[in-house]
């Protein structure tokens, strides 16, 4: 009986333990959901592809390209600008870009944000309003 006790004392335990490890898993982002670190992390990826593709078409042509443009040369392995509810854009301006994955705001009253990113030359990811 005693060993029964210690099993079953031992299963809750580990129960509470593993519930709340599982309530704080990491976030990539402020104010998002831990199951959206893994699309966060592809719209991360995506924008660098973007920014890679358009530095190596403006060293190549001299120019900006957009990003049907850089999607139909192949200069970008992407078949589509979007992904997970984002879309990408990309807007040039003389050699310089400023690439963006924009998300729909979350319903009113929802714990859940979808945080605007963007990349430019210098090739750093951060968060646009």
């Amino acid at each position: 009986m005693r060993s029964l006790v210690g099993v079953l004392v031992g299963a809750a335990l580990l129960f509470v333990v593993y519930h709340f490890y599982l309530k704080r898993m990491p976030v990539t982002d402020e104010g998002t959901a831990p199951t959206q670190a893994i699309s966060l992390t592809g719209i991360r990826s995506d924008l660098l592809q973007i920014a890679q593709a358009e530095r190596g078409y403006i060293a190549t042509n001299g120019h900006c390209a957009s990003l049907d443009e850089l999607i139909s040369s192949n200069s970008l392995s992407m078949t589509r600008a979007e992904r997970d509810g984002y879309s990408y854009t990309l807007e040039c301006l003389g050699g310089e870009f400023t690439a963006t994955a924009r998300h729909l705001p979350a319903p009113a009253g929802s714990p859940i944000r979808y945080p605007n990113l963007a990349i430019d030359a210098t090739m750093n990811v951060h968060e646009i309003e």
